[in-house]
């Protein structure tokens, strides 16, 4: 089973890029998606993440991120939107509440940032492996190793996690257990008692983990101990001269 943040192995320009460009790239992105608010630039972003997708192979994941979060975001909206009673009234609602112009702008405009900054993230992490990611945030930024290993070791432990609960779930749905009723809040009621046997298991694995990597000379780690080095190539330039212009336009069009 893949998630949405694991690696998918490829040659594309993407893949072959420096992970420092990469993580630039992902976070302009998602600043200049908070800088602007035009919702059709947005859009663009929106669109350039598709795009890049589809560079990197990756497309199908990123359609299927985006519908699952728009299904989210449009719960948001409906929320969002009769909380901003600011504006021209557009129609008014029974128990006094209103629908502003002002309320659909701005709700629209909450929803696409979530949708344009969710996005790179997923983008920059499944064309980057964790150690490349690790090695170059020790190396460029000189972020000590200890709290970049914190970093990749959550985010290689998220799709364990998920595959051991969705076991313990089968295991229970074995018993006779109907965790495939539409109640939501007797499916919460179901999943609670499991966290327990998750957390012990994932009690276990991290101290397992902990073992393995003082017997392998963890705490003897330094800046310069990684074996692999990253340069930056003709790719790499083009892709920063891509972020300054779009933080460019972000701020123009403010």
């Amino acid at each position: 089973m893949t998630g949405v943040l694991d690696y998918v192995s490829g040659d594309s320009l993407l893949h072959r890029l420096n992970p420092m460009t990469k993580l630039i790239l992902a976070f302009t992105l998602c600043a200049s998606c908070f800088v602007t608010t035009q919702h059709l630039l947005i859009l663009g972003i929106i669109a350039l993440n598709l795009g890049l997708a589809a560079w990197g192979g990756i497309i199908r994941r990123s359609i299927k991120l985006l519908v699952s979060l728009m299904k989210f975001s449009l719960v948001l909206f409906i929320i969002q939107v009769f909380f901003v009673p600011q504006g021209e009234v557009l129609f008014r609602l029974p128990l006094a509440i209103t629908v502003t112009k002002r309320g659909i702008e701005f709700s629209l405009l909450f929803v696409l940032r979530l949708l344009a900054a969710t996005m790179p993230l997923t983008l920059m992490f499944s064309v980057t492996q964790i150690g490349d990611m690790a090695n170059a945030l020790t190396w460029y930024l000189h972020i000590p190793y200890k709290y970049t290993f914190v970093l990749t070791t959550a985010m290689r432990f998220i799709p364990l996690f998920s595959e051991e609960m969705l076991g313990i779930i089968e295991a229970q749905i074995a018993r006779g257990i109907e965790f495939d009723t539409r109640n939501f809040l007797k499916k919460i009621r179901l999943l609670l008692p499991l966290c327990v046997p998750l957390l012990i298991s994932s009690v276990r694995k991290i101290e397992g983990g902990a073992i393995s990597a003082e017997l392998r000379g963890f705490n003897l780690r330094t800046r310069t101990s990684a074996y692999k080095q990253y340069g930056f190539c003709l790719g790499d330039t083009g892709a920063l001269l891509v972020c300054a212009l779009l933080i460019i336009v972000a701020v123009w069009y403010r």
